[in-house]
This record gives C-alpha cells, structure tokens and sequence, in this order.
C-alpha cells in the first residue's frame, strides 16, 4: 500500500482537500474516530504541514463539536 499523501490547500472563501487512495482512508480513519461515541465535545486533531500533511499545506484542525 502506497504512504498516506495528503495537501490542504484553499483561499480566503473555499479550501481544496486533495489525496492519493491511502490519503483518503487515513483521513476517513481519523473522522470516524472522532465520530467514536467514547469521546467527549470539544476532543481535536492537528494536522500540520510536513508532519501529516505534504510540505506547502496549510494546516487542519478537525474537531468534534456536539452543538452543531
């Protein structure tokens, strides 16, 4: 299976989310978890260019919120 490759890119009225195959599911794996009924409102994950993201993306944070 090919490495997780994922870039997050976007202006100031829309944001692009661009993935290979792998990308995609490790990206689908992290909602889902955030989705898990064990976790609490509020509970986030970074996701930071260079580290989880490919170099030149701009960071993501994706948080669980209840009151939406």
């Amino acid at each position: 299976m090919d490495e997780p490759r994922t870039k997050v890119y976007g202006s100031a009225t829309e944001v692009t989310i661009a993935a290979n195959a792998t990308g995609l599911r490790d990206l689908a794996e992290r909602l889902l978890g955030l989705a898990d009924p064990e976790l609490r409102d509020g509970y986030h994950e970074h996701l930071d260019s260079g580290i989880d993201l490919e170099d030149g993306s701009i960071s993501l944070i994706l948080e669980r919120d209840d009151k939406l």
